[in-house]
């Protein structure tokens, strides 16, 4: 056996509306078929992938007690769009008022747009240096 990719990231979540919105108007993924489990959520797609699952719970899910406590600190998606595709996603986020932070990964050629879904996941979307121009 060999891993190849990894298939999806799966988040509890007590604000289902809230993160279905932030991952479709923020990262432009879709919502799209979902099995039909005996718990609430969803489910969305980057092309044909379902890249996000969503579970709903009653409350939300308790904090780490601090950074070093984390069991995952984030995880990340590519993108495409070259320099382009950088500069609107930095300039949406902006008109959104969403923090975020840009990050440079040396050696790799990657420059990452670290952020946050509004239930305080930490994620980021890479986008190649070379095609982000300088």
């Amino acid at each position: 056996m060999t891993i190849e990719t990894l298939d999806h990231v799966n988040i509890r979540t007590a604000n289902l509306k809230r993160m279905v919105a932030f991952y479709e108007t923020v990262l432009g993924l879709r919502i799209g078929p979902r099995p039909g489990f005996n718990f609430p959520g969803a489910w969305l797609y980057a092309g044909d992938r379902a890249v996000v699952h969503l579970i709903e719970v009653a409350s939300q899910p308790p904090a780490p007690r601090s950074p070093e406590s984390l069991t995952l600190e984030h995880f990340a998606f590519s993108a495409s769009g070259e320099a382009a595709g950088l500069d609107a996603f930095s300039k949406m986020l902006d008109d959104r008022g969403l923090p975020y932070e840009l990050a440079q990964v040396p050696d790799f050629g990657i420059t990452q747009v670290n952020l946050c879904d509004p239930d305080g996941n930490h994620l980021h979307v890479d986008f190649s240096i070379a095609a982000a121009g300088p």
